[in-house]
């Protein structure tokens, strides 16, 4: 049955900023197609009624509180998977994101953060996690969450926007040398209903902008990007690496502009 390359029975997967929306919209659906997950975010209480979810559906989940911008936080996941079930097979590099700012007040601090949050940390997120599939699963396959920003151009995105970009890079490149025993691919996400997209969503008049400007004429849901991750995650996708896959209900152009001071102004 071609529904049987979805399934992940057996297998065990960490998912990063998991407290909510899209990081906890895919460990439960991870949860769902069969795998025993580990979610992690820098709030251990948050945590705790995503697991109940993940439990609900008859698989195990584990809870870690992680700050993935700390070296030790990150190796305490590991270690904290490899303990409690013996394997890893999945990783998504969720966490991440920086607000939007003006570039002319955007200081190289501001810069920095976004590069180590968005790039930095998921790539060595993910060499260490390839290494550790390989040891103990005898491979995997590892999910960035990236933006449209990436490759949209966008006012006030200039630091979030260069991070999410390299991001891109990283998996196509990491893609190459890990090849065949883990696949690495990623979701250029679009506007989706989470918190970040409150002050959209809640305001009328932002609201049938963003749906106006979206051929989808709606915004995204967690669900529409756990499915997508089900697939780069699964035997599904067996035969694709290196990709990045926009997810964004059929956007090409900013939904909501952003306003930034003129220059000089």
């Amino acid at each position: 049955m071609i529904l049987d390359n979805f399934r992940l029975t057996g297998q065990v997967a960490i998912v990063t900023g998991a407290s909510q929306g899209i990081g906890r919209g895919i460990a439960i659906g991870l949860a769902e197609a069969g795998a025993d997950v580990v979610v992690a975010a820098r709030t251990a209480a948050d945590l705790e009624p995503v697991v109940a979810a993940i439990e609900a559906t008859g698989r195990r989940g584990l809870a870690v509180r992680a700050d993935v911008m700390e070296e030790a936080d990150r190796a305490r996941l590991f270690e904290a998977t490899i303990e409690a079930f013996g394997r890893l097979d999945v990783l998504v590099n969720n966490a991440g994101g920086t607000g939007p700012r003006p570039a002319i007040a955007t200081s190289e601090r501001y810069f920095d953060t976004a590069m180590k949050f968005n790039a930095t940390v998921p790539f060595l997120m993910s060499t260490a996690a390839a290494q550790l599939m390989v040891r103990t699963a005898g491979g995997g396959a590892i999910l960035n969450i990236s933006s449209r920003s990436a490759d949209m151009t966008m006012s006030g995105m200039a630091a979030y926007g260069a991070g999410k970009a390299a991001l891109n890079r990283l998996t196509q490149n990491l893609a190459v040398e890990f090849a065949p025993a883990v696949r690495i691919n990623a979701i250029s996400v679009g506007g989706v209903a989470t918190k970040g997209l409150e002050v959209v969503l809640t305001d009328d008049a932002l609201r049938a902008q963003f749906e106006a400007n979206t051929p989808m004429r709606r915004a995204g849901q967690p669900e529409d990007i756990a499915c997508a991750a089900l697939y780069l995650t699964s035997a599904a996708s067996s035969w694709v690496t290196g990709k990045i896959f926009q997810v964004d209900g059929g956007t090409e152009r900013p939904s909501i502009d952003v306003p930034v001071p003129p220059l000089g102004g």
